[in-house]
């Protein structure tokens, strides 16, 4: 595999990213310097794999090898491997030294079934079972060595794959004896979604739910599809940018009946999420993740706030008071929000909730990033991109909505600061 100079991001793309928005070609530069982050992970987790001895060091090695080789005769299908989320959170842990770098046969014997290339691969099989990052989960007899060959044979629409004298045959669109897969929904001709229920390095939080049953999957699948309706008739920008940026959904659970999603540093591409209740939540929680993402993959190559100094400050979205770098994420994935109501105000179906959001979120928005430049917690570049998110949010002040929908969006915010300020010790 090919090493990636230093990444940056282009004036243009960072200027469009600070509107709030940017669209696919500015979110493409993030998603490249994502995928050379995971790049130089791999090569850094191989080298010092090697440097410290660690045992399996040449399982690592060899797996580079045959990943560089796969890579030669078909560079997108690896590269979706090596983009995938989990891949990238098991490559910063390897490195970290709180992972096995071994696991990288894993993905090369993933890679090899993407291909369609024979393989053949002495890969730790933990507890008998071997993930194949972006693909699914196989289970082997508890006899299978804990450090097994696997051999990779292209088979029909899949692959059969032998360990220790087992065979099992993987099918990629569905489950079969010992073998899981990671289910899959098609968008659009180049927007396919993966539901990662299974892969152990899927999300960093604690909240991580089960694999999903069939039910609660076909739910999953007709909200995601009604969303995606949603987004291609009335957010095409947004939609552009969400298939660049995200490729995986992954199941969360909430202690709460309310839905709960999130986004994480180490997980660029992966929207984590409860049961959707229906397209236009979907939708909305889509837009709102892609922000926190966006602002995720730009800060790993551009410092927009100075160290933490220990200030906090008042975040009108949550209960407690939030670190700059946390507020700037709130305004920035909140514009997001209010973005989204904007272009449904209009819709006699939307109307009346969305003027309310809309009002709410521009305006909580917007007081954040005055908060924002008048901290001194910004760096030169940080003020820059708060200062274009704030033009923005200043022209949607301007536009009208009904005085109930202003009124009502006003007494949300005061509900919301008044139960604040009683929780302040």
């Amino acid at each position: 595999m090919s090493g990636r100079a230093p990444h940056r991001i282009s004036g243009t793309a960072f200027a469009t990213l600070a509107t709030g928005g940017g669209g696919a070609q500015a979110v493409g530069e993030l998603r490249a310097a994502e995928d050379s982050k995971h790049r130089l992970l791999v090569r850094l987790l191989v080298a010092e794999a090697q440097r410290t001895g660690h045992p399996h060091a040449g399982l690592a090695a060899r797996a580079y090898e045959v990943l560089s080789e796969l890579e030669s005769g078909a560079p997108e299908e690896v590269g979706r491997c090596l983009r995938h989320p989990a891949v990238g959170a098991w490559a910063l842990r390897t490195c970290r030294g709180d992972a096995d770098p071994g696991r990288l046969a894993a993905v090369a014997l993933a890679a090899a079934v993407r291909t369609r290339t024979a393989c053949r691969l002495d890969t730790p099989v933990a507890g008998g079972e071997l993930m194949l990052p972006s693909l699914g989960l196989l289970a082997l007899p508890g006899d299978v060595p804990e450090v097994a060959t696997v051999s990779v044979e292209p088979v029909g629409g899949g692959a059969e794959l032998r360990a220790g004298g087992h065979v099992r045959r993987i099918d990629l669109s569905r489950d079969g004896p010992g073998w899981r897969v990671l289910h899959r929904v098609t968008l659009a001709p180049d927007v396919v979604m993966t539901i990662d229920d299974l892969d152990p390095y899927r999300w960093p939080g604690d909240d991580v739910d089960e694999r999903l049953t069939e039910g609660r999957r076909q739910r999953w699948f007709a909200c995601l599809r009604e969303a995606w309706e949603i987004l291609r008739a009335r957010h095409l920008t947004v939609g552009g940018e969400i298939a660049t940026a995200v490729s995986v959904l992954t199941p969360v659970v909430t202690p709460s009946l309310e839905a709960h999603s999130a986004s994480a540093r180490d997980t660029f591409g992966t929207i984590a999420l409860s049961d959707p209740a229906d397209g236009i939540g979907m939708a909305l929680t889509l837009a709102h993740e892609l922000q926190h993402a966006k602002l995720n993959a730009l800060s790993e190559v551009v410092e927009l706030i100075i160290p933490d100094d220990g200030r906090r400050y008042y975040a009108p979205w949550r209960p407690d008071p939030r670190p700059a770098f946390g507020l700037l994420h709130g305004a920035y994935a909140h514009a997001g929000v209010a973005g989204f109501w904007r272009r449904h105000t209009g819709e006699p179906e939307h109307r009346s909730h969305a003027q309310v959001e809309f009002a709410r979120w521009r305006e909580a928005a917007y007081q954040v990033t005055g908060t924002l430049l008048d901290s001194g917690a910004l760096t030169e570049a940080g003020t820059h991109f708060v200062g274009r998110l704030r033009d923005t949010l200043g022209r949607w002040r301007a536009e009208p909505v009904t005085p109930a929908a202003a009124a009502q969006a006003r007494l949300r915010s005061e509900d919301h600061k008044k139960a604040w300020a009683g929780t302040e010790p």
